[in-house]
């Protein structure tokens, strides 16, 4: 099978995570802290959406693996994997910002292949292969295009938030920050499907774990766009991670990064 054919099956995922998320956004719902040392929310609403999008993937394709952010790993060696966070972006979430997302990936032998970017509540979608990227939302359907950018000090940049660095990348990120022409906090996946669609030049992130970024790769590069580490080596992996619209700036960024 290739791509294509899952493809209606990936809509299935991102309708049923939606419908389920839907009815708990900007309620009073519970919140549990998923970590000793930080602030890393969980609620009923991500536990709910990933077990229905497990559920999809095991009856349809119960030969493929799945890998989540709140249920953990299962046949990760599979030749067909399925990433999923069933929203990034939970601080956003409870906070009652629409700035969150679900996000799916589908790995073809550790390699991801299509993604896409849910946000339920404005009814946005953001999805690519690496070929080509298309936005399907309230303004219509068209397709992503990273915009030009010569330089650094021509770029908007993104980061979540410089708190989630170590001292050491906040440093090195800051560096980055005098350099640019506008720096913005916040967003987590939107930021980088902004980037996709034209809007947003460079993101900077440390840190990330795989479900936080192998959907969104292929709705980048299918824009024209460039992730990767901060080493310049594939990102899938998660980590410290650069995204840029432009090769250059891409580039220019790796340079400061690592200087």
């Amino acid at each position: 099978m290739t791509v294509i054919d899952f493809t209606a099956f990936i809509g299935r995922l991102a309708t049923a995570s939606g419908e389920t998320i839907a009815p708990f956004f900007r309620t009073s719902l519970s919140v549990d802290n998923k970590s000793s040392y930080d602030f890393d929310p969980v609620t009923e609403a991500d536990r709910a959406a990933e077990a229905v999008m497990r559920r999809l993937i095991k009856s349809n394709f119960p030969q493929h693996g799945i890998v989540g952010e709140e249920f953990g790993s299962e046949r990760e060696d599979a030749e067909y994997v399925w990433v999923l966070d069933p929203i990034d972006g939970t601080k956003s979430f409870i906070s009652g910002f629409p700035i969150w997302g679900t996000l799916i990936a589908l790995l073809h032998r550790g390699t991801p292949v299509y993604g896409m970017m849910h946000q339920p509540y404005i009814g946005e979608r953001f999805s690519g292969d690496s070929g080509s990227a298309r936005y399907q939302g309230p303004s219509g359907d068209r397709k992503l295009a990273a915009r030009r950018c010569a330089a650094l000090g021509e770029a908007v940049m993104f980061t979540t938030s410089p708190r989630l660095m170590n001292d050491s990348d906040r440093d090195i990120f800051h560096a980055v920050e005098q350099d640019v022409r506008l720096s913005r906090y916040g967003g987590d996946c939107y930021s980088y499907c902004m980037l996709a669609a034209g809007h947003v030049d460079l993101v900077i992130e440390t840190d990330l774990k795989p479900y936080d970024i192998a959907a969104l790769i292929p709705i980048i590069t299918g824009a024209g766009g460039v992730v990767t580490t901060w080493e310049g080596k594939p990102a899938q992996g998660g980590g410290r991670i650069v995204a840029a619209g432009d090769p250059r700036v891409h580039e220019a960024a790796l340079k400061r990064l690592n200087r």
